[in-house]
């Protein structure tokens, strides 16, 4: 949470960050709502296995990430970023219903890869105008800020579709249909509420993936996406996490709520952590988050009680509030101001494919050896990449 000391910081960051973070926070209300359930709804009502849960989460999490190459080069060549950033939103809330009426594993497939192409087309748009509008000695707690109001989000998704659980009787599909109210606000707030700084005025457009261009970003910035790579197979889809909760034994309704919990650490986390890493070493700031990865992943593999479901949740939304927005941050230090949009497009295809791969990993698995196993070997993949951390350093 904000201090008094944390105040002139605040007033200083651009109400256009503001804005794009509580842009955020009600499209993931409206995501959380569906996301938080979906895993329960395509096993219990749909008889999916955990395979195809893991290959569904998988595949829509890689559409997202991909797509975000070309939105995050289109913004580019066109020198605006709003307009492709409403789209997104908009796609992304026109999905919902799809979720409500869907009666086979194919068509929530379907309607993932469509929710999480709308993602996609807004990620990588709406990150490069945080770095546009944001001042660079600000951009770590920008970056935190709007992750922070954006995972409030996350957890008030998953809390009111409890509450909707528990008064309609586990109702999955009537939950579904509510969560298309907070997607349409989402649209509405960014259509009228952000004005995008005008571009340089005279300044030539260009293709950003001409090789020339691609000449242009960094061995620093790929180090970046090599990276969030490695993070990404280290921290498969958190679908694993509400299967993880259900085997706790407590009652359907409820198991969201570990979802609020994990995103309300995040949530508090985020900005304070986002907030640090513009006055502390990157790398070190990575490795603690590693570190509490590994803790995360050594607790929930132990046991299946829901107190030591509870605490792994925990430590993974610390973890996921110390990596996500600094990583975000890092890709902006790295890449030229007129490239940003691209250079957030690459590190997302690469992070895609890394969690295409460890989500299908992570299903298969399961269904095979077993919960443990599968948070045994995300373990692992995280000491890897705090050995890539260490040798980097070196």
């Amino acid at each position: 949470m904000a201090t008094r000391n944390d105040l002139p910081i605040l007033r200083q960051i651009p109400s256009g960050v503001w804005v794009l973070g509580f842009v955020s926070m009600l499209m993931d209300i409206s995501s959380e709502m569906i996301h938080s359930l979906l895993p329960l709804f395509m096993v219990s009502t749909l008889g999916a296995s955990a395979f195809a849960v893991g290959l569904i989460e998988g595949l829509a999490e890689a559409t997202a990430l991909i797509v975000k190459v070309f939105s995050g080069t289109l913004s580019d060549y066109l020198g605006k970023r709003k307009g492709l950033a409403v789209f997104g939103y908009a796609l992304g809330a026109l999905t919902k219903p799809l979720f409500a009426l869907a009666p086979t594993v194919g068509i929530v497939l379907t309607a993932r890869l469509l929710d999480r192409v709308g993602k996609g087309i807004r990620g990588a748009p709406r990150d490069a105008l945080v770095a546009d509008i944001t001042p660079a000695h600000l951009r770590g707690a920008a970056f935190g800020l709007r992750q922070s109001i954006d995972t409030v989000g996350a957890f008030l998704g998953p809390l009111l579709a409890a509450g909707l659980m528990l008064l309609w009787a586990n109702d999955f599909r009537a939950v579904f249909w509510v969560a298309v109210i907070p997607g349409l606000m989402a649209v509405a707030l960014l259509a009228f509420g952000l004005r995008e700084p005008s571009p340089s005025q005279g300044e030539k457009r260009i293709n950003p993936i001409r090789r020339e261009n691609l000449k242009r970003l960094s061995a620093a910035y790929w180090w970046v996406v090599a990276i969030g790579a490695v993070f990404t197979l280290a921290r498969f889809s958190e679908a694993f996490l509400v299967l993880r909760a259900q085997q706790s034994g407590i009652p359907m309704a409820l198991v969201p709520l570990v979802m609020v919990a994990m995103n309300l650490v995040y949530a508090l986390s985020a900005y304070p952590f986002g907030k640090l890493s513009d006055r502390m070493s990157h790398t070190l700031l990575l490795a603690f988050g590693l570190v509490v990865l590994i803790a995360a992943d050594l607790v929930l593999a132990a046991s299946n009680h829901w107190g030591v479901v509870l605490a792994g949740v925990a430590l993974w939304g610390v973890h996921m509030g110390m990596t996500q927005g600094l990583l975000a941050a890092m890709v902006a230090d790295t890449a030229p101001a007129d490239l940003r949009g691209t250079a957030f497009g690459f590190f997302n295809l690469v992070s895609g494919l890394a969690m295409l791969a460890a989500s299908v990993i992570a299903g298969l698995l399961w269904d095979r050896l077993g919960a443990s196993v599968t948070f045994y070997a995300g373990a692992v993949f995280c000491a890897m990449a705090l050995a890539g951390l260490a040798w980097q350093r070196r």
